[in-house]
């Protein structure tokens, strides 16, 4: 693969071999974020699963003590009062019958889907279409539930959710290149903490085989796991 001039004189500016300490790397994503617009913050992290088996899916939520920066356009499915309660908590859509058949559509002008229990029944026929999309609500993340309002409010404030994909690497936001470092560090500590937390029993061996940390047009830059580990415990 062919990359341009900006991304070579980034590539050079950082040591693809080294592991860096988790501040250090914050501050080269920073640095060499250098785009005309806001680059988002993602980091990637290998875990010593085997992704293929179902009791080593690492699948979860968490709440990033200083949100994504992102606006995040969340539908609920819901009827009634509960459809309304979703729409004053904050939801761009709120709604059942209609919501489904746009859906089905090929409409997807959305990032975060929460649905009432009652309603699972109804969407399961978007099972194959917001399954790939990792778009499904599901309990296990907090987006199946009675607590409509409530789960509205953690996802518009920087609850996020997270699974594994098939090279049992998750893949999560953790800011915009414009946040202060402490708070892209905070939030990178707190999703690993969680990741740490869902570790499936069967999995053997180190289980957080590798952590990068890269901003939407840069390089990855690894980091050491252990120093991440060690700020998890202050």
């Amino acid at each position: 693969m062919k990359h341009g001039k900006r991304y070579r004189q980034i590539a050079e500016k950082v040591d693809r071999e080294k592991l860096y300490i988790l501040e250090d790397a914050v501050k080269i994503v920073k640095n060499t974020a250098t785009a005309k617009f806001d680059e988002t913050v993602e980091t990637a992290v290998r875990l010593g699963i085997d992704p293929k088996k179902s009791d080593q899916i690492v699948r979860g939520s968490v709440m990033l003590p200083h949100g994504t920066g992102k606006t995040v356009k969340v539908l609920v499915f819901a009827e009634g009062d509960k459809a309304k309660e979703a729409i004053d908590a904050g939801a761009d859509y709120g709604g059942s019958d209609e919501l489904i058949e746009k859906i089905a559509g090929g409409w997807f002008d959305f990032d975060v889907v929460i649905a009432v229990p009652a309603m699972m029944r109804k969407i399961g026929k978007l099972g194959r279409v917001l399954g790939t999309k990792g778009l499904m609500p599901n309990p296990k993340r907090g987006t199946v539930t009675e607590d409509i309002a409530g789960a509205v409010k953690a996802v518009k404030k920087g609850k996020i959710s997270f699974r594994n994909d098939k090279t049992g690497i998750v893949h999560a936001i953790v800011g915009k290149a414009s946040f202060e470092e402490d708070k892209i560090k905070g939030n990178i500590i707190e999703l690993v903490r969680e990741i740490v937390r869902l570790k499936p029993s069967a999995a053997k061996g180190t289980y957080l085989r590798s952590v990068t940390l890269s901003s939407t047009m840069g390089v990855g830059v690894k980091i050491d796991p252990k120093d991440i580990q060690s700020l998890m415990k202050k």
